[in-house]
């Protein structure tokens, strides 16, 4: 009997090979929930073990807290994994969500074990998972903006850049566990109006709600299942986003757009752009917006800099980088964090 493997040990030539020779269509789908578990490790290595008999490939974090899912999966899978999901005492009746545009997402199957399902870092003093926002799904959330209430947006800066609700506030926070500190900064003295929270699948939303009513905010409430689920939702029925933008992804996708607009710019020539790409340097790696006139010029390189360095022989690369001569930050060729096009 031929034994399954709980880790991914092909290289990423050979995973992009098996991708190619796939005769069937795959599709992307994300889910989470909060519940406790108990032998974090034994769910893991089932999950891995289920999951790969699936050809499921994607990114799964598990932790004491719960679950937390973005993978593409074959077509012809998905009623496997939903009869599975539905016959685990602890994912049942978990809410899935596809993907609003299609794309190469993932590459291999990853199954980790984390302290948070999403590394907010507060203390579990501050929030009660059991008491959290309301949610709302497109049509009360529309209601709420037209009556006048705050929209908060919790995510990372770089994902509001491409992205957003008209009139959102964007956090400028560019890790998960500065935000809630960051959020309830801004919101201070607006504990008694309503609040609106939104995220990519409503997985940050859940904390942050709970965290923010553990702070005295009284009116607090999330959109359900996140902008994933709003952008099918008024697809669906045919309604006018209030969402404008790309909806920024953690996966090989980058990001799936919501609508034609453009409301973010190059961050070398502020040329309007929402296309990220990290730069080539791998000594720099930075999440940055490039449009196609600047990716050719710098050959996929945020700077200049970068690009001399990035075309040097490797032995010298190497050799510059161990001196500790040489050192790469998150600074763009203008050195500012460029604004957005639309407020």
């Amino acid at each position: 009997m031929k034994t399954i493997p709980l880790h991914n040990k092909k290289s990423k030539i050979q995973l992009l090979e098996d991708l190619k020779n796939e005769k069937f269509k795959r599709i992307t789908i994300s889910f989470y929930k909060y519940i406790k578990i108990k032998n974090i490790k034994d769910i893991r290595d089932e999950l891995f073990i289920e999951f790969y008999k699936m050809k499921i490939l994607g990114r799964i974090y598990v932790a004491e807290e719960g679950i937390n899912a973005q993978i593409s999966i074959p077509e012809n899978k998905i009623i496997n994994l939903k009869k599975y999901l539905k016959n685990n005492k602890l994912l049942k009746n978990i809410d899935i969500k596809n993907a609003v545009e299609e794309g190469l997402s993932f590459f291999k199957l990853t199954i980790k074990i984390k302290k948070e399902i999403v590394a907010f870092n507060v203390s579990k003093k501050e929030y009660n998972m059991n008491i959290v926002g309301k949610h709302l799904n497109y049509k009360g959330f529309h209601n709420a903006i037209s009556e006048g209430a705050t929209i908060i947006d919790m995510r990372n800066y770089y994902e509001g850049e491409v992205g957003k609700f008209e009139n959102a506030i964007i956090p400028d926070i560019d890790k998960s566990m500065d935000l809630l500190p960051e959020v309830r900064k801004i919101l201070s003295g607006r504990e008694k109006e309503k609040i609106l929270l939104y995220c990519t699948g409503g997985i940050r939303c859940e904390k942050a709600s709970s965290y923010l009513i553990h702070h005295g905010f009284m009116d607090v409430n999330q959109l359900k299942g996140g902008i994933i689920k709003y952008a099918n939702d008024i697809k669906k029925n045919k309604i006018k986003s209030k969402f404008i933008g790309k909806n920024f992804v953690f996966d090989n996708r980058i990001g799936e757009n919501i609508t034609e607009d453009i409301i973010s710019c190059c961050h070398q020539c502020s040329y309007p752009s929402n296309q990220h790409t990290n730069c080539s340097n791998e000594s720099c790696n930075i999440l940055f917006i490039q449009c196609p006139k600047c990716n050719k010029k710098y050959d996929n390189c945020c700077s200049k800099k970068c690009f001399d360095f990035s075309n040097l022989p490797i032995n010298v690369q190497k050799k510059k980088f161990r001196s500790g001569k040489i050192k790469f930050s998150a600074q763009y060729s203008n050195d500012v964090k460029p604004k957005l096009l639309k407020n």
